[in-house]
Order: C-alpha cells, then sequence, then structure tokens
C-alpha cells in the first residue's frame, strides 16, 4: 500500500475552530491557575497570619528555578527550531541557523545591559551626594552576600572603603548595587518576566487555534501554574522599598493575564490566523528563539549561579540542605520537561 503524503496547510485561513466554548473557557481557567501560582509565593512571604514552613518556601523557589531552566530548553528552544524547519517557508530560512544565532544574541545582549545597568547604578551611588555615608560596594560576589562596605572620606578629599562584616541591615535596599541589592533584584526579575511574558502570549495566541486543544489545554493549565510558581517565588525575594510594594504584586498579575490576553486575541483572528503559515511560523520562532535566549540567561546567571555558586550561605548549608535545594531543582525542571512530551 502507498502512504499518501499530507501536504503542509501553509493557507492564510484560520485555524481550528472546533471546541469553541472550551477555549473560551480557557481564558478563565489559565487566568486562575496562572495568577494564583505566581501571587501564592508573594502572598504567605507577606502574611503574618499564614504560617507557612520555610521550607515550603525554599521548595517553591528551587522548583520554580528548574523550571524556568528546563522551559528555556524545552518549550521556548525546541518549538522554535520546528518553526524554522517548516515547510511553508522559503529554503532561504534554513541555510543558517538562525535560531541558535537570535537566541545567543538576546543573551549576549542582555549580559552587556547588566553589565552597563550595574557600571551605571555603581557610579551613581559612589557620588558622595548619594552615598550619604553608607553605600554596599561588593568587589566579588563571593562577598556580595556576607560582607559590605562603609565608604568614608579623609581629609584629602580621597574616598576609601572599609570593610565590615555582618552589617547588611543596616544598609536601606536603594543604597546597594552587588548582586542582591534591589538594584540587581529588579534588574533580574524584569529579564525573566520579559522573556515569560513573550512565551506566554505566544502559547495563548496557539492554544486559541490549535487543533490538539484538549491535550494542550490540559498541559498549559500545569505549564502555566508550574510556570507561575517559579516567577512568584522570586517576586516574592523582590527587595524594594516600602511605597513600591505593590511592584512584586503587578508582576504577579501580568504574568497571570499574558496567556489569557493571548487566547483571547487567537480566538479573536482564528478565521485568518492560521499557525503553520510562514508568517506565523517566522514571527514564532524569531520570538521563541529570543524569549530562549533571556531565560536561558535568566536561569543560568540570575537564579543558579546566584543560589548555588556566589552564596556563601549554600556554599557552607549542610549536605541535607543542599541536597534539598537541588532535588527540587531538579524535580522542576523534569516535570517541565516532561509536559515538552505534550506541549
Amino acid at each position: 500500500m502507498f502512504q499518501v503524503r499530507q501536504e503542509p496547510n501553509c493557507s492564510t485561513g484560520g485555524g481550528s475552530d472546533t471546541h469553541f466554548g472550551l477555549r473560551v473557557g480557557s481564558i478563565f481557567v489559565i487566568l486562575v491557575g496562572a495568577t494564583c501560582g505566581a501571587l501564592f509565593p508573594v502572598l504567605v512571604n507577606r502574611s503574618k497570619r499564614i504560617n507557612i514552613p520555610g521550607y515550603v518556601l525554599e521548595f517553591a523557589k528551587y522548583f520554580g528555578s528548574g523550571v524556568i531552566f528546563s522551559t528555556a530548553f524545552i518549550h521556548l528552544l525546541s518549538p522554535a527550531l520546528d518553526a524554522f524547519n517548516s515547510p511553508c517557508l522559503p529554503d532561504s530560512w534554513r541555510s543558517y541557523p538562525y535560531v541558535l544565532a537570535l537566541a545567543m544574541l538576546s543573551l549576549f545582549s542582555l549580559f552587556l545591559i547588566e553589565v552597563i545597568a550595574f557600571r551605571w547604578g555603581t557610579a551613581r551611588l559612589a557620588r558622595p551626594s548619594l552615598t550619604q555615608g553608607l553605600c554596599s560596594v561588593p568587589i566579588s560576589p563571593y562577598e556580595a552576600h556576607s560582607t559590605t562596605f562603609t565608604e568614608y572620606e579623609t581629609t584629602n578629599g580621597h574616598h576609601h572603603i572599609h570593610l565590615e562584616k555582618g552589617d547588611e541591615e543596616t544598609a536601606s535596599p536603594s543604597s546597594k548595587v552587588g548582586p542582591d541589592s534591589a538594584h540587581a533584584q529588579f534588574v533580574s526579575i524584569a529579564i525573566l518576566e520579559f522573556g515569560v511574558v513573550l512565551h506566554s502570549v505566544l502559547i495563548g495566541l496557539t492554544l486559541a487555534v490549535d487543533e490538539k486543544f484538549i491535550i494542550l489545554f490540559v498541559v498549559l493549565v500545569f505549564h502555566q501554574t508550574f510556570e507561575g510558581l517559579g516567577i512568584g517565588s522570586r517576586l516574592a525575594l523582590l527587595k524594594v522599598d516600602e511605597k513600591y510594594n505593590w511592584v512584586p504584586i503587578a508582576g504577579a498579575f501580568l504574568y497571570g493575564f499574558t496567556t489569557p490576553v493571548g487566547i483571547a486575541a487567537g480566538l479573536g483572528v482564528r478565521t485568518t490566523y492560521n499557525p503553520g503559515t510562514a508568517t506565523a511560523s517566522a514571527v514564532s520562532g524569531i520570538m521563541d528563539a529570543i524569549s530562549a535566549g533571556i531565560l536561558i540567561y535568566a536561569s543560568l546567571v540570575e537564579l543558579m549561579a546566584h543560589d548555588f555558586l556566589f552564596n556563601n550561605e549554600m556554599l557552607t548549608a549542610s549536605n541535607k540542605r543542599l541536597a534539598f535545594a537541588l532535588g527540587s531543582m531538579t524535580l522542576g525542571a523534569a516535570l517541565m520537561a516532561l509536559l515538552g512530551k505534550w506541549a
């Protein structure tokens, strides 16, 4: 028997329109799941009435790091490669590894942005009018977690740095510029959220018109909830001044709303949007590749390196605590990688 080759659907017509009522309902289901996942660590960390054991929040923190790490490779880089291999795209798109180049470009761009941001922030806080006598200027990431430096001015007008141990709490969050400062954490979470938001909008568009809606819907409920837990655990640890306490909550809601917005937009253009067309494949591949670079950088540098390699507390922790942290992160990465089998 001869097998009939199925031609790719490259037409500009709309995607699948089955289960329309359930697709509409998915907006609210994913909205609740994603928002609750992101808000839970933030609210629990602030609440004085809810007594959650510390190991639960530790688990959420490291589990979320694993989720984000796995998302970068399995749910972003792999779909980007598939999109650029679409038969609807001209052969010129496959003549160069554009996906890997775009991921590398976004990763390297973030590195440059952070270098510039830290240099600019350090230079501003080094001014006498801004330091107000106390400024934390870590020489290396290893010292940033256990050492602060007090700046004082000598009679000849030169500024010197005096090392002091254990004075982290005396400096206000806004006066620090090291890896644990409010400035550094804000940049880190902004990078992380930007990459996740791009990804969430794209998967929302796909869910709205994909033919395998039921399987994709079930998987994305878990996907967005787990990813929200990872974002929320980082938002909960964000050190901000009291007047900016709304920032972590706003970040959690922003994440929760992105996928439903993508679904709603997809349903609105379902009669004309086909994810298999050349334009859709190119746009999806480019956005996924850029997001993959962002999350690879964020997970390896901002999360894993700072949590384990540049953290004196973890470097000197007991083997039991280290095993718990690594096990939690591995579990998050493994579960998210497993979800990649269906979505």
